[in-house]
């Protein structure tokens, strides 16, 4: 610390002590004061020499009192510090005074956050400047504090910008109550999930905005246990409850609730997502699963009723076939031999047992490969009376009644007749067998009307049974699900049915009978038919018989005597071969007699199916290329399929009739003539 002016002077005379500072009348007054002042005071004479200091000054310095009160300065401040007052030294002795506020770097002392004012002193009110005063406050402990409520508040600040951040754009709906249950918080997922503006629903009760009835008790309760207790059942944990919206629309929501008070005030934060859209994608995902293992049961289904095809259509073509050509023989000598009407008749119930077992085989093929029923105009009564007829005298021996109730005005609609009646068939047969156990009487009904308004028909078929339990319902229609005992029942008719319905773009469904009982219900678009609207006669050939032979191939012997016999009374000369392998060595050393004009395939076969044959005439016999046509009890398979899709060869599916078969040869015969290059059909 440097002196000036009249500080010089007074250096220059020696150093004077603290009396000759200040009056000795005044040194009394003057130390009290000096000793109270509030703060760090000292009296720094003109040559930097400490004249007074009080306790808290002393104390600062840390050294005793005898080593700073007479010393000078810089005997017990740093050089640094010392160098640091100089600037203010020059302006305090040159008469102003320095009121100064902040930092200051006292080296080891540390550094402190000081209010200072030094002041020049005066030992006469008109003398010379004799030194100088100095009071400091140190504020480090008040500034610290004021820096960290600032820190904290910017924090607060931040916290609170960001929370309005995370929580205005969280997906999730968030609502903030109280421990009233009154909301404080309301972010824009949960306006949007709930339908409530923010200002609507803040200071207003939870359970009133979104709190169904029936729980609004419960969350009561559950609140006053929880700040009661800190017991809770749902406090930090994860739910799935029922909620209401504005317009009292139901939701589910997933609700997790966090007690997130800070202070004195209760605060729960109620975190909810709306699990509307998540259910509807489970309930899409269950009914796809559902659907996809349908399909997979009727694929399977389907190679089962590809080899049950297979196995049924061969001895059933034998048996229809034969029986009409006994009865074309028979018809031919009724009138030389009397009495062979009832021959006839007998002939006639065979075919329609046979027809009606083709019938069946076919609805299970059709279904099986998903096609589209072939529709025809169709009276739909007659198909009921029909259904019902066949099953009459099952129906009259378990004493069943059967009525049928046909609206009238019903219209003509475009219908696979044998398809609808396998139906109803089925869906007899089912309610016959649910009413053996039936005590008392045992009623079917059949009711059928047309309901213009939805655009289609619907047919009821009802019992007064047992009924078909609540837990099963849903499984009825699964493939080869069945509650009938071992023997009775397979399980596949009513998943056949549903198929035969859809493939008309209908529908067959279980519904609710007006008493005990079950009742079945199918419904058809109301495809009406036109007045114009026939059936389309078949085609028949105008080619003539008896020019050639016929080529029959087929490993089964009954089937191919079958053809052959067709073929010869047709005028045919006709000759057989037991595979694929045996017709090429026939058809390699045919070289006289009639020209082969039609040859009749079987498509599988142990000893070179059918597919086989065609791609050999391709390349050793063109000219019959054109000419061989292929005969199937099963098309199930996808080898088939693609195999008749290539060659565009025609195709007659067992169970045949002779008419059939005549037609059949009568299209192949007219075929390109013999001789000529005919390459594979793309017809």
């Amino acid at each position: 610390m440097t002196t000036s002016g009249h500080g010089q002077e007074l250096a220059a005379t020696g150093a004077a002590d603290a009396q000759s500072l200040v009056r000795p009348a005044d040194l009394h007054l003057f130390t009290a004061l000096f000793q109270a002042i509030p703060g760090r005071a000292v009296l720094v004479d003109a040559g930097g020499i400490c004249r007074f200091a009080n306790r808290e000054f002393v104390d600062f310095i840390g050294r005793p009192e005898a080593e700073v009160i007479g010393a000078h300065v810089s005997q017990f401040l740093e050089p640094e510090v010392f160098a640091s007052y100089a600037p203010v030294m020059e302006k305090v002795f040159a008469g102003e005074p320095i009121r100064r506020e902040g930092w200051v770097d006292y080296g080891t002392l540390g550094r402190m956050y000081l209010e200072e004012v030094v002041t020049p002193y005066r030992a006469e009110p008109d003398g010379p400047i004799a030194g100088c005063f100095g009071v400091a406050r140190d504020l480090t402990a008040l500034k610290l504090q004021e820096l960290e409520i600032a820190r904290r508040i910017e924090q607060q600040i931040e916290a609170e910008a960001y929370h309005a951040t995370i929580v205005g754009t969280a997906l999730d709906a968030i609502v903030v109550v109280d421990d009233a249950g009154l909301v404080v918080d309301f972010n824009p997922a949960a306006e949007h999930t709930f339908g409530y503006a923010r200002e609507r629903a803040v200071g207003q009760p939870i359970a009133d905005l979104i709190i169904p009835p029936e729980f609004r008790e419960a969350h009561a309760s559950g609140m006053r246990r929880y700040l009661t207790s800190n017991i809770s059942h749902v406090v930090g944990k994860r739910l799935e409850l029922p909620a209401i919206m504005a317009d009292g629309t139901r939701i589910p929501i997933e609700l997790a609730i966090t007690d997130v008070t800070r202070g004195e005030r209760r605060l729960f934060a109620a975190h909810m997502r709306d699990l509307s859209a998540a259910k509807a994608a489970q309930e899409e995902i269950k009914r796809q699963r559902d659907a996809l293992h349908q399909k997979e049961k009727l694929a399977a289904l389907g190679s089962l009723l590809a080899g049950v095809a297979h196995e049924l259509n061969n001895p059933l073509s034998v048996v229809a076939g034969q029986t009409m050509l006994l009865r074309e023989q028979v018809q031919k000598e009724a009138d030389a031999v009397p009495g062979l009407d009832r021959v006839l008749q007998r002939c006639d119930r065979i075919e329609a047992a046979a027809h009606r077992c083709a019938r069946i085989v076919r609805s299970f093929l059709d279904m099986a490969r998903q096609r589209e029923a072939e529709r025809r105009p169709t009276e739909l009564a007659d198909v009921v009376r029909e259904a019902t007829e066949l099953m009459a005298y099952n129906m009259r021996s378990s004493g069943v009644t059967v009525a049928i109730e046909i609206a009238p005005g019903l219209p003509r609609l475009m219908l696979d007749a044998g398809q609808i009646q396998q139906v109803l068939m089925n869906l007899l047969v089912n309610a016959q067998q649910a009413l053996q156990e039936q005590s008392g009487a045992r009623r079917i009904t059949i009711a059928a009307a047309s309901d213009p308004a939805r655009g289609s028909v619907h047919i009821r078929v009802t019992d007064n049974g047992p009924g078909i339990p609540g837990a099963i319902r849903s499984r009825i229609f699964d493939p080869f699900f069945t509650t009938k005992p071992q023997g009775v029942g397979t399980g596949i008719g009513l998943a056949v049915s549903r198929g035969l319905i859809e493939a008309h773009g209908g529908t067959l469904e279980l519904s609710d009978g007006p008493e005990d009982g079950a009742s079945f219900t199918i419904r058809l678009p109301l495809q009406v038919a036109g007045a114009g609207s026939a059936e389309a006669a078949p085609a028949v050939s105008t080619a003539a018989p008896g020019r050639g032979t016929v080529l029959v191939v087929d490993d089964e012997p009954d089937i191919a005597g079958l053809l052959c016999e067709i073929a010869e009374d047709a005028g045919y000369t006709a000759v057989s071969a037991h595979g694929g392998i045996e017709a090429r060595a026939l058809l390699s050393g045919a070289g006289g007699g009639a020209p082969i004009v039609a040859i009749l395939c079987d498509i599988r076969m142990p000893d070179g199916d059918g597919p086989g044959l065609y791609d050999w005439l391709l390349s050793h016999r063109p000219d019959l290329s054109g000419r061989i046509g292929f005969i199937s009890g099963d098309t199930l398979g996808p080898a088939a399929g693609r195999f008749l899709a290539r060659s565009g060869c025609p195709l007659i599916e067992k169970p045949f009739t002779p008419q059939d078969v005549r037609a059949f040869l009568g299209d192949l015969a007219a075929g390109p003539a013999p001789g000529a290059l005919a390459g594979g059909r793309n017809n």
